[in-house]
């Protein structure tokens, strides 16, 4: 059977994540310990006994969920056989890691300084997302483009689901539009910024030089990334679309149908939470998806 490993991204943390590996997998212990030294405080103090306002922070949201993620992944060593792997977001790090494609501590080192450069940017310009539900993607594409300031689609997560990024002010003169063209729910999400528009321009700047000095080297399997969603194994084109991703929109839905069209026959989401798996079924009815959360 072919499999697809997805990796969650932000928002899917919780308090006591991760706390089950670290005290039953001697390896799962290794690299949380090597994680609290690269990022020169106790993340796992956080992960495993904060609140939720404390998994909040933006030094520790990002690298909780990839550590979740990535370490989950390595202790699962001969049982984690993916055909291909894909991540929503930030999940496309731990997705580059698990295959392979980066080593856990250059993974962990460029996650820790997306996350900062991000909170950078969000700082420049109040900015927000919000997300649109029961609209066509064209609708409300068209919708954005009409609106002065900017506003753009930010997540394809599933036909009727898309999440727009922007300005403040252009994000509420969409929604008032979106909702009066006849979207279920235009509702704006708790974020700290714009995520994924051309607002993180700053934030793409300065990964662009973390990711050029970073190492990568072929995944054991094609990587479909947020940006191209066709499976990429060369290198350097998975290094350009790393950097283009946070100015760029996550294409979940093209990805996911892609992945299906090459043969994925079931979904394995690799992390925190189950977001994921939810996503497949409704882009394509009848899949086979499931989760890995614990050892």
């Amino acid at each position: 059977m072919k499999q697809a490993f997805v990796f969650p991204g932000q928002g899917a943390q919780f308090s006591g994540m991760g706390k089950d590996m670290y005290e039953q997998s001697a390896l799962a212990k290794e690299l949380f310990e090597k994680a609290n030294d690269i990022l020169g405080f106790r993340i796992t103090d956080i992960m495993f006994e904060g609140s939720d306002e404390d998994l909040r922070q933006t030094k520790v949201t990002q690298p909780a969920v990839f550590l979740h993620s990535v370490i989950l992944a390595k202790t699962y060593a001969d049982k984690f056989s993916p055909a291909m792997v894909a991540g929503h977001s930030l999940g496309e790090f731990s997705a580059l890691v698990a295959a392979g494609a980066m080593t856990f501590e250059d993974g962990l080192v460029l996650v820790s300084k997306r996350a900062m450069a991000m909170q950078k940017a969000c700082e420049l310009q109040p900015s927000t997302m919000a997300a649109i539900i029961g609209m066509d993607d064209a609708v409300v594409e068209e919708i954005c483009a009409s609106v002065g300031g900017v506003v753009v689609p930010a997540n394809y997560n599933c036909p009727g689901q898309l999440v727009i990024s922007g300005a403040i002010e252009a994000i509420d003169e969409a929604c008032a539009k979106l909702t009066e063209a006849g979207a279920k729910r235009a509702l704006k999400l708790s974020v700290g910024g714009a995520f994924h528009s051309p607002l993180m321009q700053p934030a793409q700047e300065e990964l662009a030089a973390a990711i050029e000095q970073a190492q990568f080297a072929a995944p054991i399997c094609p990587v479909y990334q947020n940006v191209s969603t066709v499976g990429e194994t060369d290198p350097a084109v998975i290094k350009a679309n790393l950097v283009k991703q946070l100015t760029s929109p996550v294409k979940w839905t093209q990805s996911v149908q892609n992945m299906l069209a090459d043969g994925a026959e079931q979904f394995v989401e690799v992390g925190p939470g189950s977001v994921l798996q939810g996503l497949v079924k409704k882009i394509q009815k009848g899949t086979a998806a499931t989760s890995i959360q614990e050892l």
